[in-house]
């Protein structure tokens, strides 16, 4: 029995070993770059320092050491071979195969086998088009697979949007939200669309139509990351916040189903002709609201069954057990909305949402602080992976058309969109809405139009043809601009006149805790009635949400019981918990500081201490920050302050906040 290896074996562990050694090495540059970044980013924060956020920190290292690899290694020949495809009647010659089987031919070594010859057959899988045969073997491999991006990046990064959700804040202003996600993104897509074919005709190459509404649909997708992280800093208004941050959660789910549907119409309706087709066009129209509202509904689903498998069962003695579930459960949304041929960001954001707003009461209190960090590092990790990603990329990636024209075009039309997305609707809006979004808070959304890892996500995931390539080299390079632009918020925000510093709105909680005790609809002592400027359905909704979602998803009260006709108490009772039943009625909305979405703003005005004063007794207010404020009103009881080592989980901020 011969113990000898062959020669090819050896050469081969070698080759593996390099290999090996090649992606370690890459996923080290990320890592050093993650860490120059939070070192970078500590001490911008303690200098406080606001010029440029972490992800343009990690945007401008990803350029710099890019730039490096580029023009710095030494070039290193690909091992290749020609070959030519033999005719095969399932082979499609527009498109190359997904597999390449190599048959080659290798000399057996002495002693083995009964010929010289030995065939084997190995398979080749499509990476992508080969530029050129020569180059850095180590910057060609510090690109990644497109999926990885879709697939293990950005789910975390979106789910966190839902999961940290200030729904307060949201419900508020819900209907602008969904005014500028909804038609003000469609608005910008086909707007930025039309610009660039238009140009395209008149100064350069005709383009593709559906190339420039893919084009628009996708850079529509806002990422303001980097204002947003200012605004909390500065504690800019919370309305503004809401509106920016709103917006830029839900825009980026139609984005991604605009993308989905333009794609659609090309490849499942259009009979190939360049002329416009109204029939295939309104057929893509119902497959966007299809694609949206299955996804919406798939991930609330989910959300809802996580939030009832940890309210009936004992799970939560186990808290690593508990964390888990609620992990799996939540990817997997994701997954099974890609896997039915939905869209996994949308399911996965509204799972976050529900996850925040039911399952997060069911949770341990050792479970609720450890998804919450987890996700938010995750989160933190991912975006600044991306930035990092996209810096080195721009140097490295092999299929970069750079087409000045249409890039220097792509931030006219962004510039154009933009405007017809903010002023029109906020002038809609302004009709029937109080407050009003005043001229500077406009000013400021449309600076706020920054783009991010969800444009360049979708632009590097199909770079075959010369038009998406010319896509994805655009698309980067207004990440770059937009992301290192957005340090100048700051100096923005001074310029429109903007406050910044005030305190968070306690205002609203403790009239929440007030309004609770009140009948809806009773007026108050001004005359006015309750929540005059709430939309009906947001109202309906809370309604129905309070009755019936959070007591058959949470321990929270009033109770099915309580809440159903008698007729169906049998089936109440069944769903709810011991916990519920035994509890002390008293703290029954302790659990979510933002349940109800009411603010009767007249007839209350701000204390100091975040307090709530009219004439009459006073009682307890618990603040959205965690803090017992006192509140006075006629006609209520006094609740007596609990003591100082209680412990209230607001829910809207997902922690427990020591009173």
């Amino acid at each position: 029995m011969s113990l000898s290896s062959e020669k090819s074996d050896i050469e081969l562990d070698e080759k593996i070993k390099q290999q090996h050694r090649i992606d370690s090495l890459n996923i080290l540059l990320y890592m050093l770059l993650l860490i120059t970044t939070v070192l970078t980013i500590w001490m911008f924060k303690h200098r406080r320092m606001r010029y440029l956020h972490e992800t343009g920190l990690a945007l401008i290292f990803g350029l710099v050491v890019g730039a490096l690899i580029r023009y710095t290694g030494d070039p290193s020949a690909i091992t290749h071979v020609e070959v030519q495809a033999v005719p095969h009647s399932d082979y499609n010659e527009s498109l190359p195969p997904d597999y390449l089987w190599f048959r080659m031919k290798r000399k057996m070594p002495p002693g083995e086998g009964s010929g010289p010859v030995e065939n084997r057959t190995y398979a080749y899988l499509l990476t992508g088009e080969v530029e050129d045969a020569t180059g850095n073997e180590f910057a060609q491999q510090a690109t990644f697979d497109p999926e990885i991006f879709f697939n293990i990046v950005l789910p975390p990064i979106i789910f966190n949007a839902g999961y940290s959700l200030k729904r307060k804040f949201f419900f508020r202003n819900l209907g602008s939200i969904l005014c500028f996600a909804f038609i003000g993104t469609t608005i910008s897509a086909f707007a930025i669309g039309g610009v660039q074919y238009t140009f395209g005709l008149l100064f350069s190459s005709p383009p593709s139509l559906l190339d420039c509404l893919y084009f628009g649909a996708l850079i529509s997708a806002t990422d303001p990351v980097t204002i947003l992280a200012i605004f909390n800093d500065l504690q800019v208004d919370v309305n503004l916040y809401a509106l920016v941050f709103g917006e830029s959660v839900l825009n980026d789910a139609v984005a991604i189903v605009l993308v989905t549907a333009i794609e659609n119409y090309a490849k499942l309706y259009a009979t190939g002709s360049d002329g416009f087709e109204a029939i295939a066009f309104l057929k893509a129209i119902g497959l966007f609201f299809y694609v949206f509202f299955s996804s919406f509904l798939l991930g609330s689903v989910m959300g809802c069954a996580t939030a009832l498998l940890t309210k009936f069962t004992h799970i939560r003695d186990f808290p690593l057990l508990e964390s888990s579930l609620f992990l799996l459960m939540s990817y997997s949304s994701f997954l099974m909305a890609e896997a039915a041929d939905l869209t996994g960001i949308v399911a996965v954001l509204f799972c976050g949402i529900c996850q925040a707003h039911y399952t997060y009461n069911n949770l341990s209190d050792e479970a609720r602080v450890r998804t919450k960090d987890f996700f938010e590092m995750i989160n933190f990790l991912a975006e600044n992976f991306i930035f990092s990603y996209i810096g080195v990329s721009l140097f490295t990636f092999p299929k970069h058309q750079w087409d000045f024209a249409f890039i220097s075009c792509a931030f006219v039309s962004l510039f154009i969109g933009r405007l017809l997305n903010v002023y029109p609707l906020s002038w809609l809006l302004n009709l029937k809405r109080r407050p009003v979004i005043p001229l500077n808070f406009q000013h400021m959304m449309f600076l706020s139009g920054l783009r991010g890892a969800i444009a360049f996500a979708l632009a590097i995931r199909n770079t075959y043809s010369v038009g998406r390539q010319t896509i994805l080299t655009a698309t980067s390079i207004i990440v770059a601009v937009t992301v290192i632009y957005g340090g100048l918020t700051t100096q923005l925000l001074l310029w429109l006149g903007i406050p910044v510093g005030g305190e968070e709105d306690d205002e609203t909680t403790g009239l929440n805790q007030l309004q609770r005790c009140r009948p809806r609809g009773q007026q108050n002592e001004t005359g006015a009635r309750d929540n005059p400027e709430k939309a009906l359905l947001v109202r309906l909704w809370s309604d129905f949400d309070t009755s019936f979602m959070k007591p058959l998803l949470t321990h929270s009260r009033p109770t099915l019981l309580e809440t159903m006709p008698l007729c169906c108490h049998p089936l109440a009772r069944l769903l709810t918990s011991t916990q519920q039943l035994t509890q002390d009625t008293s703290n029954k909305y302790e659990e979510d500081g933002e349940l109800c979405l009411e603010a009767d703003e007249a007839s209350f005005q701000h204390g100091d201490n975040g307090s709530v004063h009219s004439s009459g007794h006073q009682m307890a207010a618990v603040s959205d920050d965690g803090d017992l404020g006192t509140g006075s009103t006629a006609g209520y009881q006094r609740t007596p302050a609990p003591p100082v080592s209680t412990r209230v989980h607001l829910q809207g901020h997902g922690r427990g906040d020591s009173l």
